[in-house]
């Protein structure tokens, strides 16, 4: 298995979707993308934007971006609500080879159909890793929520600031495993620092998790997010072979395109043991795919490439407004995001108690530090996500200046 230059996906001509047709084609380089008209989304079932219905609070929280899904993705949606039977479905081929064109496309991955676990969410799969592995699971905080509600016995170590980002302490990561760890929970790229950890830093994890029998479940949902320019994610997977056979990659396509709604994602897992007791643990407790969700990974993952490149220029200029608005705003720091289109703020030299409730008073809804971490470090910081249009983004951080400034 690995990461490698050779694949041998089907003849185009014998692609066909989930009615046995084959899809239309997206591919003309002359298409547009607006990514400054965003629907209004109050008022109807936006979890986002109901958190403060009738206030006047721009909510940056939840990871979840204000733009439409790509054209191919609401085309395919409309085909498939028009065949108009919605039973149960399961992956058809073509949505197979999609992802394992996809998966060696972006990241050189060939992954073999029998590898991948299809989920309805990742959080579904944080969950069943944790029974998989059995004893404690380890992570590193800050971190997203999730980590710490899913295993029945949690160990964390801090991520330590350097001078420019956040980094490892594998000296703390060591000291805080117990004997009975059985799990590393790894976020990559990680939600909320926002860092695309290298090659060096996941050996490091690799030896590490080798050295105490640990299996790796990595979360890869922003895996499509990388904002550095030439910078391309490796899956964790990809090491080598041995380090392979002990890890569980998690993915979806709801971050990337915007689709988290729909609930579909999957893991790809090597090894056949570990795979059994993962497919063994789903049972009884993990539903079926919706199959509007499994239509709408396939036509992302063939047809959304060009929205794609454009989301990702969109979402490096309000990388770079968030920068330049924070130099300005006392108190207030942050390290530069690598990938995801999430800023990890830390506001405690604003002398605020809760800078999280001091933003909201001033009409920002961030995302809670606290959150993120077992205890109270974290109360000093906040989240924000800046997967928005330009003006939300630029009236969010004028209010947050103006609450400093008083």
């Amino acid at each position: 298995m690995g990461c490698k230059e050779a694949f041998r996906a089907p003849p185009a001509p014998d692609r066909v979707t989930w009615d046995g047709r084959r899809p239309p084609c997206y591919c003309s380089p002359a298409m547009a993308f607006d990514f400054e008209q965003a629907p209004d989304r109050r008022g109807g079932d936006s979890v986002k934007w109901n958190r403060y219905a009738g206030r006047d609070v721009l909510p940056l929280w939840v990871a979840d971006m204000d733009f439409p899904a790509p054209q191919a993705v609401l085309d395919a949606l409309h085909r498939r609500v028009d065949h108009g039977v919605l039973g149960y479905g399961e992956p058809w081929p073509s949505l197979v080879e999609a992802v394992r064109e996809h998966l060696h496309g972006e990241y050189r991955w060939e992954v073999e159909p029998g590898w991948i676990v299809w989920l309805p969410g990742l959080v579904t799969g944080l969950n069943v890793a944790c029974r998989v592995a059995g004893g404690a699971a380890f992570t590193a905080t800050p971190v997203y929520p999730p980590f710490l509600d899913a295993p029945e016995r949690v160990l964390t170590a801090p991520l330590r600031r350097g001078e420019s980002r956040w980094e490892w302490d594998l000296q703390a990561v060591e000291g805080a495993l117990a004997p009975d760890a059985r799990l590393f929970l790894l976020c990559h790229p990680h939600n909320p620092v926002g860092r695309a950890w290298e090659e060096a830093e996941l050996l490091a994890i690799a030896r590490l998790a080798e050295r105490h029998g640990l299996v790796v479940c990595s979360d890869e949902i922003h895996a499509g997010l990388v904002l550095e320019p030439g910078r391309r994610h490796l899956p964790f997977a990809c090491l080598d072979a041995a380090v392979a056979a002990r890890t569980i990659t998690l993915m979806a396509p709801s971050k990337t395109f915007n689709l988290p709604g729909l609930g579909c994602a999957f893991a790809v897992i090597p090894d056949a043991p570990l795979r059994t007791r993962f497919r063994r643990a789903m049972r009884g407790i993990v539903p079926h795919v919706n199959v509007l969700g499994l239509v709408a990974c396939e036509a992302a993952l063939r047809h959304g490439g060009e929205w794609h490149r454009a989301l990702l220029d969109h979402l490096r200029g309000n990388r770079g407004r968030v920068l330049e608005a924070l130099a300005g705003m006392r108190g207030v720091r942050t390290t530069p995001v690598e990938a995801t289109y999430l800023a990890w703020l830390d506001a405690r030299e604003t002398g605020a108690p809760d800078p999280h409730r001091l933003f909201e008073e001033a009409g920002v809804g961030l995302s809670a530090g606290v959150d993120f971490g077992l205890d109270e470090r974290y109360r000093g910081f906040v989240r924000l996500n800046f997967g928005c249009t330009r003006a939300t983004l630029d009236a969010a951080l004028a209010r947050m200046g103006r609450a400093l400034a008083g």
